[in-house]
């Protein structure tokens, strides 16, 4: 009874879209985010992002049209390394690559999967960024989200 009040259905699918099932009042923690997601690429990846960088998840609602609901922001020193979008078994990375950091990117970019190489070279820039929305949905996607991560910031945690 209790699943199906928050969009589950028995056969443990959502029978709900993410924004319909936490709205603008519900604010999830991190354990509904991680048992909505249901992989285990999504903790790899908080434990990556706390570890290495020494960072906390700030769990945030966003109205944007594109990926309207709740989101997972990770930022150091003030700049956004990434926002992790939550989706029915697996998540949504958006990274920002700037002017600064493309060179080392594009780089990085030939040991990359060609998913990610295609994402990059589709994006337009804006205001001299590419704005990347990459699905996670393997071990070598999170690989690379975890490169293009490393151009964001320079440095790791201290000590």
């Amino acid at each position: 009874m209790m699943a199906e009040t928050i969009g589950i259905s028995r056969k443990g699918e959502h029978n709900m879209e993410w924004n319909q099932i936490y709205g603008p009042d519900s604010r999830p923690d991190m354990d509904q985010i991680t048992g909505y997601i249901q992989t285990p690429l999504w903790k790899e990846l908080c434990v990556y992002l706390e570890d290495v960088y020494g960072v906390s998840p700030r769990i945030e609602y966003s109205r944007c049209s594109g990926k309207p609901g709740w989101n997972v922001k990770y930022k150091k020193s003030g700049k956004a390394l990434c926002t992790l979008y939550p989706e029915e078994g697996f998540f949504t990375c958006m990274i920002s690559i700037g002017r600064k950091e493309a060179p080392e990117a594009e780089l990085l970019l030939t040991a990359c999967t060609s998913y990610v190489k295609d994402l990059y070279a589709a994006a337009n820039p804006f205001n001299g960024s590419r704005w990347l929305m990459i699905e996670v949905k393997d071990v070598q996607t999170l690989s690379d989200v975890q490169t293009l991560i490393g151009t964001r910031c320079k440095t790791a945690k201290k000590g």
